[in-house]
């Protein structure tokens, strides 16, 4: 019976064996993708990784007066921990996460009644909502703070008509933490909104059509088919707003006046760091503090991406 492969056949009944094959060449196409994501790779490493590993060095280290380092091992590091005013700026940093994570459902309800059918004028809204987030965070933080003043500001004169006394809301230890978180909620809300209706977006209509053959109204239909089936995207909106809340800096820095007495009371960690680090010339404090913080931000993720399994449902 003659053999299909007429060469291996005759390789076999000489008893030789074929040579091995060598490595396949690199397809171009390969190489090319390589080329396109070098730029990236190389900027990540100039300026996020190489910062990291410096920003590290530099905890374990005491800055001079007239610049130069000196190894100190982990001296920082335990007044860090010890320090009174880290865990009250930890503690004012969680109350801004917990606040900022309300512009979520906030967008998401926004959302669906952006995308119901038949809606007219749906960009002029959309843009409306965005335009908060691109504004520049000092024009927002000035006008809020013409907004929030104790004499003249319009809030109070809202109040007022209805009955209830004036208050200095970022000036009193007791609002200011909560007025600042609510800027924070007013400016992003439109980003998210603009997350979730691209979500929604991409949820199939015949499940929202089979549904309503079957009698299910708008609340239903938006409990048990879009919540679910917007998940992921609620998954993916969570962590990034979780990680710009705990990083907030610019709005305190911008609505708080060095001699507020609530001052104390509204810092966050980035305040904190920013203060020791450009003010009280405590580099090396400093930077323990901010390494510590993106130690409890990367624990504070891996717990999201431990949860998501529970109620992240993907299609």
């Amino acid at each position: 019976m003659m053999s299909v492969f007429p060469s291996t056949a005759a390789a076999k009944a000489a008893g030789r064996r074929e040579p091995a094959a060598g490595p396949a060449p690199r397809p171009r196409s390969q190489r090319a993708a390589y080329l396109f994501v070098a730029p990236l790779g190389i900027g990540f490493a100039v300026f996020y990784f190489w910062p990291l590993l410096q920003t590290f060095f530099y905890s374990f280290t005491e800055f001079g007066a007239f610049g130069g380092n000196t190894w100190i091992g982990t001296d920082n590091y335990v007044r860090v921990l010890k320090d009174v005013t880290v865990w009250q700026a930890l503690g004012n940093t969680l109350i801004y996460c917990v606040i900022g994570l309300l512009a979520l459902p906030i967008a998401i309800g926004v959302a669906a009644l952006l995308n119901r059918r038949g809606l007219r004028g749906v960009a002029v809204y959309r843009a409306l909502y965005f335009i908060p987030f691109v504004t520049l965070p000092v024009a927002v933080g000035l006008v809020w703070n013409w907004l929030y003043n104790g004499d003249y500001g319009l809030i109070n004169e809202v109040f007022e008509r209805f009955g209830a006394d004036r208050r200095y809301w970022v000036s009193d230890p007791s609002t200011a933490v909560y007025a600042i978180g609510t800027v924070m909620v007013w400016s992003t809300t439109g980003y998210y909104l603009i997350i979730f209706m691209a979500g929604i977006k991409g949820i199939p209509r015949d499940y929202y059509e089979a549904a309503e053959l079957d009698g299910a109204g708008p609340l239903r239909r938006f409990f048990t088919i879009t919540l679910p089936l917007l998940s992921p995207t609620i998954f993916f909106a969570s962590i990034i707003c979780m990680i710009n809340s705990l990083q907030t800096f610019d709005l305190i820095y911008i609505m708080m006046a060095e001699k507020n007495p609530a001052i104390g009371d509204t810092q966050s960690v980035v305040s904190l760091f920013y203060k020791w680090a450009f003010v009280e010339n405590a580099q090396g404090p400093a930077a323990a503090l901010a390494f510590l913080l993106m130690l409890i931000i990367a624990a504070l993720t891996l717990v999201q991406f431990r949860l998501q399994k529970r109620w992240v449902h993907y299609a």
